[in-house]
């Protein structure tokens, strides 16, 4: 296009507008991400709980700014509260350190990422309990209610305030760390936090410290949108996503490459708002659509490149490990034993449907969620990689099935067989690039490709139904019956949980361990690291697929819900409460969640906080989850009978 005509088409006056606008959302996206990164730098912990901080400063501004507005007046009441919800927010935050986080330093990562989100689930109730489930909004900012013409529309004075908030708070962050004592004390935790230890620094104040600062801000950055948006129940979550992928693209720890990917992420999103309608090689497609999955994008691609972001670096070696964990062990004869007569137990269970008509379905419901579980623990466990975004191979075994089913019009066997190989090459494809991350890095493409795979399936409704998903998934005779899926179901999962038992202990599951445990020295035995870690993700994929693929048939229709974040952090749930260390622990866990969901959880409006509670006793009192705390007490009593 020539210049002239480009200068008077409409398109770069609204890509100029938009890139402006863009500014304004980086510096809020900037100020939650900074706190994150602050945070992960000293103290190693990936918070969960980060967006909690943000929506719980919103929730304090809407709150303080309107009843100090009343008594002092309308600016100092609305800039007041502002700063008195950040304030608040910092004290809170050196509270969590102090009572909760203090004991999870020397835990395993996967146990700090779940006891934050469990503290995640706590703060939210407790918001709901104290403000309702109804949105709050506050108070407009005073002097700056108005609005700017920019090319030829209207930019809100706010808004210019908050790109310019965003720049002003990364100057101050660098001039603390660069120019007092206590900033240097954290590059110096960042670099080498046994080092600072061991120079007498008071290592437990300094950590409460900093996460009182990265907490602040954080409620600081919720705080400052109170004239932007209403303070609501989904902020934490919706937040949370958008900081990590923040602070992942532009490397944990780093506050100048949190700001550039911030400012990255939402120029990007502006960029797809602006082009709106566009066409390539003679299609038409609709680009605004990318902004569900943007910063994914942005972050997948980010990663492949350059797998610890922006400006990240390579994690260092702690000198300090976690316990050990004890090798798994091969059910004994009594194992066996009891397996077989629970495996009876249920096949004997459609009996019961005549006294308990609910209890073919509740059970396919435990099944089909212990063999999800199953599949996520092969990777967690014996692969010692946490993923993010199991569901996205749940979702594709029950998108493939269904779709197999109602359009192609395959019988069910064969829709259920496609519905797993959809899900295994899915995991062949996205593990390829997965398996090259470790740590938080792993986790976060995991979670992007998730959130890929929703997106798609969100808004491809020629295939997947859109947000309305797929109905009339019934399986065919002799499956029609809750006694005949039932079997079914138990026969797919039994041989499922039996086909990863097998290879845990098979000479590729002893491959996979030592990868878990030392990739070098691994590497140096001649064990293909790699290559290991990618049939792993893609075994775990398929059989995760085998679940969805069942959960298709069992509900008869499925929605993009059943591909949400929300169900991969529902494995790990189910994984943790049952116990990591063994291959029995994902299916007691499975079991337990699914029950207390449909009991207990359906019987407050605070069951979140009852489940936080419980992930918290897990981890805090009884670490190797429930299967372990049995295992325990079993070999206590057997010492105790030999003994005597």
């Amino acid at each position: 296009m020539p210049l002239d005509a480009l200068l008077s088409s409409p398109v770069l006056p609204s890509l100029a507008f938009q890139a402006v606008n863009g500014l304004a959302s980086a510096s809020g996206l900037f100020l939650v991400a900074a706190g994150l990164s602050i945070i992960f730098g000293v103290t190693r912990i990936v918070n969960m709980a980060h967006g909690s901080f943000y929506m719980l400063g919103l929730y304090l501004a809407v709150t303080l700014a309107p009843a100090l507005g009343e008594r002092i007046g309308g600016a100092i009441g609305f800039w007041g509260g502002i700063l008195g919800a950040a304030l608040i927010t910092a004290a809170l935050g050196a509270l969590v350190e102090r009572l909760l986080l203090r004991r999870l330093y020397g835990a395993p990562e996967l146990y700090q990422l779940i006891a934050t989100f469990a503290l995640l689930l706590i703060i939210n109730d407790a918001v709901l309990f104290l403000w309702g489930p109804e949105d709050i909004f506050g108070p407009r900012a005073p002097g700056l209610t108005g609005t700017l013409p920019l090319l030829g529309r209207r930019l809100p004075d706010y808004d210019l305030f908050l790109a310019l908030a965003g720049p002003a708070v990364l100057i101050g962050l660098h001039l603390l760390l660069v120019r007092t004592r206590f900033g240097r004390m954290i590059r110096a935790a960042t670099q080498d936090r046994e080092m600072v230890a061991a120079l007498g620094i008071n290592e437990a104040l300094l950590f409460t410290a900093v996460f009182a600062l990265g907490a602040g801000i954080a409620g600081l950055g919720g705080a400052l949108q109170m004239a932007r948006e209403p303070a609501n129940l989904s902020l934490d979550l919706s937040v949370l996503g958008d900081a990590f992928v923040v602070v992942v693209i532009g490397g944990m720890g780093s506050i100048r490459g949190a700001y550039l990917a911030a400012v990255l992420v939402a120029e990007v999103k502006a960029l797809c708002t602006a082009l709106g309608m566009v066409e390539i090689g003679g299609l038409s497609f609709n680009m605004s659509k990318l902004n569900l999955v943007a910063e994914f994008l942005v972050m997948a691609i980010v990663l492949v490149l350059r797998p610890h972001g922006l400006f990240g670096r390579p994690p260092t070696a702690a000198r300090g490990r976690a316990e050990i964990e004890p090798p798994l062990r091969p059910l004994g004869v009594g194992g066996r034993r009891l397996a077989l007569a629970g495996l009876a137990t249920l096949t004997a269970l459609p009996l019961a449907e005549s006294v308990f008509a609910y209890a073919p379905v509740l059970a396919l419901d435990v099944l089909i969620a212990a063999l999800f579980a199953a599949s996520l623990h092969f990777l967690m466990g014996p692969g010692g990689l946490a993923s993010f975004g199991h569901a996205a191979y749940f979702g594709l075994g029950a998108y493939g099935a269904a779709f197999a089913a109602t359009v192609l019009g395959l019988p069910t066997p064969a829709a259920f067989a496609l519905g797993i190989l959809a899900a295994g090459l899915g995991a062949l494809v996205f593990g390829w690039f997965c398996v090259r991350l470790e740590g938080v890095y792993f986790a976060m493409l995991t979670l992007a490709f998730a959130q890929i795979v929703w997106s798609v399936v969100y808004q491809w409704e020629e295939v997947t139904g859109g947000s309305n998903g797929m109905f009339g998934i019934w399986p065919d005779p002799p499956f029609e019956s809750r006694a005949g899926l039932y079997l079914a179901g138990l026969a797919v999962v039994a041989l499922g949980v039996v086909l990863l038992r097998r290879i845990a202990f098979s000479p590729f599951g002893y491959a996979l361990r030592a990868s878990r445990d030392s990739a070098l020295r691994a590497e140096a035995s001649g064990i293909p690291v790699g290559k290991v870690r990618w049939l792993a993700f893609a075994i775990a994929g398929t059989v995760g697929g085998a679940a969805g693929a069942l959960f298709a048939f069992a509900k008869g229709s499925i929605s993009p819900e059943t591909i949400s974040v929300g169900r991969s952090i529902d494995g790990l749930v189910m994984v943790l409460l049952g116990g990591v260390e063994g291959l029995m622990g994902p299916l007691v866990g499975a079991g337990a969640f699914t029950l207390l969901q449909d009991t207990v959880m359906r019987e407050t409006p605070y069951w979140r906080a009852l489940l936080g509670g419980l992930i918290l006793l897990a981890v805090l009192v009884f670490p190797g989850g429930i299967a372990g705390g049995l295992r325990r007490a079993g070999d206590m009593l057997r010492r105790a009978g030999g003994g005597r």
